[in-house]
């Protein structure tokens, strides 16, 4: 079982890194061409919300990628440290930008992967994703 494994501080601009990392490690891992994009988006949705939970939450905490090729799956989990995950309270206008945007990023996984579990403790949250591995041989 191999694992790599990525921390990254709470910042946009690092997200694209994670895509691209993520992305390179399934398709090694022997993850079918056609689900790499899947991969790539939702892990991109996974590190984008962990970003926003950090930043709206002032968390300082680092946020992480752990990419593990198991025997038949790979599985991506992306872990944060931004506490617990509450709903904001309604802005002065009504609306709840950052809990829609929330939901919509979850919306966002859930159609992209089968196999998803979202999970938040105290420390913060840890969305856990896989996907099936092909029995091909993989090309280097």
């Amino acid at each position: 079982m191999a694992t790599v494994e990525l921390r990254f501080s709470a910042l946009p601009e690092h997200v694209r890194t994670a895509r691209l990392v993520a992305a390179a490690v399934a398709r090694r891992a022997g993850v079918d061409e056609s689900v790499l994009d899947e991969v790539r988006l939702a892990v991109g949705e996974a590190c984008s919300r962990a970003v926003g939970l950090h930043q709206r939450g002032d968390a300082h905490g680092a946020i992480r990628v752990a990419l593990t090729e198991q025997e038949k799956r790979f599985l991506i989990e992306v872990a944060d440290e931004a506490g617990p995950t509450l709903v904001p309270a309604p802005a002065a206008g009504g609306g709840t930008d950052s809990a829609d945007d929330d939901a919509l990023g979850l919306a966002v996984i859930t159609g992209l992967v089968e196999d998803v579990e979202v999970s938040n403790s105290l420390e913060g949250g840890v969305i856990r994703m896989s996907w099936p591995i092909s029995t091909a041989p993989v090309a280097v």
